[in-house]
């Protein structure tokens, strides 16, 4: 019988990296347009409180897979990088974590 995904490091790796993925297309396709468009800064405000959270709590859960799951430092590195670009961690899901939880 397979565990919960709440139950593994990858699992719960996984659903941040996707949290995380979301809430920077938000701040950039949504919140920043209305910063500078719509002269409502308070979006970002908001939206980047939330994106720095998930992106904080994404290093955390990223550390405890490598430890965990004894990652390479190429595994590792890709999945910092990830983070940082659009669509990044949607892409790590779909060529990595998707396999490791096999």
């Amino acid at each position: 019988m397979q565990k919960p995904w709440y139950k593994t490091s990858i699992g719960r790796f996984r659903t941040i990296a996707i949290c995380e993925g979301i809430s920077f297309l938000v701040l950039l396709c949504i919140a920043m347009p209305l910063k500078y468009f719509a002269n409502f800064p308070q979006a970002v405000l908001i939206v980047g409180w939330l994106h720095g959270f998930l992106f904080i709590t994404y290093m955390f859960a990223g550390l405890d897979v490598k430890m965990t799951h004894n990652w390479s430092l190429k595994k590792t590195f890709l999945a910092v990088v990830a983070s940082i670009i659009p669509f990044g961690p949607f892409i790590l899901d779909k060529r990595i974590l998707q396999k490791e939880m096999e």
